[in-house]
């Protein structure tokens, strides 16, 4: 470099130093505005979710007995129950978790270890991406065409089978980016040291790899469980029923008998003018978010168990 690009360039640097103004005194003032915004911010949100909560339990609460569990859906509020939205929940989140976990799952392993980089594998990742938002009434319009009328020979209508597949359907793409994100925390040196020492892609994934991600697998798929069984557009748009006064038989033949949910069971006993329904809402409210906190609270416990495994 000469004398004088050194010269020139000083200069420049002098101009741009000269036009750079510090200001850290109104830096500091933003960031303590900006910080007491996101207080303010959380704060009004727990204050809202505390004001709902409250109402919720002092409506329902003291409707929560043996009998509202155990009894069956009823013209008359004080003998209503929900014991088949309740089973017909259950139902559904055990075969949602059938279907779910192990497409979502492998579909994760086979875009994120063997798939390539090329336009198809990007095609896919951007339409996953892409659903992962979609609203969940599309998924319901679409099990509404496919799986009530296309595969109704298989699927028998509007049945428990049809909700538990258009419902693994809307959280598929959660558990499939879960899975994924879960999976690239994992070194890749751990991944090269298997192929080092003459193991296969399976073996390594399945022996290093997969069990290093399963806490972060476990607690995307139970998150999205969580999501599928407080839908209720879905099941709305695919006939789920408001009244059932049967339980399905733990048979093959169950998963294609007519089925209701808890989300279901709210929305229609909020849409009665009678209070009293109103109340039986508020408690059924309660049983799902016990609902929603068991299942959490499961993936919170299986995360520090395999972590501690892991170890």
């Amino acid at each position: 470099m000469t004398i004088q690009d050194s010269t020139s360039t000083n200069d420049t640097d002098s101009g741009t130093n000269k036009n750079f103004k510090v200001s850290l005194g109104s830096r500091y003032s933003f960031d303590k505005i900006f910080s007491i915004a996101t207080w303010i911010a959380t704060f009004l949100g727990l204050v809202v979710l505390a004001i709902l909560l409250f109402d919720v339990f002092a409506d329902g609460l003291s409707l929560l007995d043996w009998s509202f569990i155990t009894s069956y859906p009823s013209r008359l509020p004080a003998q209503a129950g929900i014991l088949s939205p309740l089973v017909g929940t259950i139902w559904l989140l055990i075969l949602i978790a059938l279907i779910s976990f192990p497409l979502g799952v492998g579909a994760a392993i086979f875009l994120e270890e063997y798939a390539t980089d090329n336009w198809i594998t990007r095609l896919i990742e951007i339409n996953i991406a892409n659903l992962a938002a979609v609203p969940s009434i599309i998924y319901g319009l679409l099990g509404l065409q496919i799986f009530v009328r296309w595969m109704e020979p298989v699927t028998k209508g509007r049945t428990v089978i049809t909700g538990a597949l258009t419902l693994s359907l809307l959280i598929l793409p959660i558990i499939i980016v879960a899975t994924r994100e879960a999976l690239r925390a994992v070194p890749s040196s751990l991944r090269q040291a298997g192929y080092a020492l003459g193991a296969t892609r399976w073996q390594v994934i399945r022996e290093q790899v997969f069990p290093l991600a399963l806490p972060g697998i476990l607690t995307g798929v139970i998150l999205a469980l969580s999501r599928a069984i407080g839908e209720t557009a879905p099941l709305i748009t695919i006939g789920a029923l408001t009244y059932i006064a049967f339980l399905p038989n733990l048979s093959l033949q169950g998963l294609q008998s007519p089925f209701t949910s808890l989300p279901i069971q709210v929305f229609n006993w909020v849409s009665r003018p009678q209070v009293a329904f109103h109340d039986n809402a508020a408690a059924a409210i309660i049983v799902l978010l016990v609902l929603l906190l068991l299942m959490n609270a499961t993936a919170v416990f299986l995360r520090n168990k395999f972590e501690k495994i892991r170890s």
